[in-house]
């Protein structure tokens, strides 16, 4: 089994949203169709950034750093081609 911990993207206001899954396909379907607690006030997210791992515990790690501040502050360089379009 894969763990993934993902990052959406509002179409409208580019705000994010980070996320952990083991069936990522399932999870995207449910944040569009608003069957999820933390982005159901929206509803035009799209996939950004993926990472898999084989332990969840890994990923639920990475899921919280990418969370803090750090993390942010990791994805923006990561993202810096995207974020600039």
């Amino acid at each position: 089994m894969h763990h993934v911990v993902y990052l959406i993207e509002d179409s409208n206001d580019k705000s994010w949203h980070i996320g952990f899954t083991t069936n990522l396909k399932q999870r995207l379907k449910d944040h569009q169709n608003k069957r999820s607690p933390h982005t159901s006030k929206k509803e035009n997210w799209k996939l950004v950034y993926a990472e898999m791992y084989l332990n969840k515990f890994d990923a639920l790690g990475r899921e919280k750093f990418l969370k803090s501040g750090s993390g942010r502050k990791f994805l923006k360089k990561q993202l810096a081609n995207y974020l600039t379009k």
